[in-house]
């Protein structure tokens, strides 16, 4: 029984998926498969039910599971009893991100690599939804993510901005005569948003479900900067930060939408507890009052979205209602 064995079994259980898997330890799915296969060969027992769309485990699964966990987390304490004593840090650190925000992480990565050279570094780009996920499951460290007025289950954080969504539109649509609506008047109206899974989105989900109907999304972009560029347009009520939407008045009038008031936060966010490994809690020691000191020094809002999008180009759809298609 090798422990790569184990590692291999221990994150296709908590990722339920092969590929995951693959992708959490860094290795080719194929390799994950066959080290998992032969581990079951040595103890005679199916420890993964594969018959279905997600990996399960099995009653044997879930026996040696723990004994799994048991066996890495005390190699990984003898590894850092040993790193203590020679005052070298190494291991993973995995960070998350949504898409846009002008948190330094470029900046706050080097310098740890610096003070930290055998740590392993990735950074993903993910719905804050996802992220809080991979925080929960362990698969992340940290990540900035986007949250409503109350903390996810699971997850400690620091706030790094609060600020109103508002509804934007180009100063010729029939809003702009407004400087506050409430959220009723955006019932049926065609609405500019960023994707399902998003931070502001699923603020915006929650509140017209509270108000009793779905909000019409007629563009969904993930950049925020395409969205303003819709609304600019004529083409609809683009939902966006404030001071987002304020720093673009020569192009768009900033609406206030009230009753009920929306609400949306920049967060770094770590797991209940914090990361396992001493690489992961020093990554936060170091960020948390790096990230605030940058978000002090931002004028306007820190989370104010770079023209950056995902790798590929900004994603953009035209949303059909399934009234409109009839399913």
């Amino acid at each position: 029984m090798e422990l790569r064995q184990l590692a291999y079994f221990v994150a296709v259980a908590e990722e339920r998926n092969f590929t995951r898997a693959a992708e959490r330890e860094h290795v080719a799915q194929p390799g994950v498969s066959a080290q998992v296969r032969r581990l079951e060969r040595e103890l005679g027992q199916e420890l993964l039910d594969r018959s279905g769309r997600s990996v399960r485990l099995t009653e044997a699964g879930e026996a040696v599971l723990p004994y799994a966990r048991a066996a890495l987390a005390a190699v990984e304490g003898a590894r850092q009893a040993v790193d203590e004593l020679t005052g070298l840090l190494r291991g993973q650190v995995a960070v998350g991100t949504v898409t846009s925000h002008t948190a330094d992480l470029p900046d706050l990565l080097a310098e740890f690599h610096d003070a930290h050279p055998a740590v392993e570094i990735t950074l993903s780009e993910a719905n804050s939804d996802q992220l809080l996920e991979g925080l929960r499951t362990g698969r992340l460290d940290a990540a900035i993510v986007s949250v409503g007025r109350e903390t996810p289950p699971g997850i400690e954080m620091q706030v790094l901005t609060d600020q109103p969504i508002v509804a934007a539109v180009g100063h010729d649509h029939e809003l702009a005569v407004h400087s506050a609506i409430s959220l009723d008047t955006l019932r049926g109206r065609p609405l500019i948003s960023l994707p399902s899974g998003t931070g502001l989105r699923t603020r915006l989900d929650e509140a017209c479900a509270a108000a009793g109907f779905a909000p019409r999304i007629a563009f969904e972009a993930s950049d925020p900067e395409v969205l303003a560029q819709l609304a600019e347009r004529g083409l609809g009520a683009a939902i966006l930060p404030g001071s987002f939407a304020e720093a673009r008045a020569d192009r768009l009038r900033t609406v206030r939408i009230t009753r009920p008031a929306m609400r949306g936060r920049l967060v770094f966010a770590w797991r209940a507890g914090g990361p396992s490994g001493p690489a992961g809690r020093a990554l936060i020691a170091r960020a948390r009052p790096a990230l605030m000191e940058h978000a002090r020094r931002v004028v306007g809002d820190p989370a104010a979205p770079t023209a950056a999008s995902a790798p590929g180009g900004t994603a953009i759809r035209r949303a059909v209602s399934e009234r409109e298609t009839g399913h």
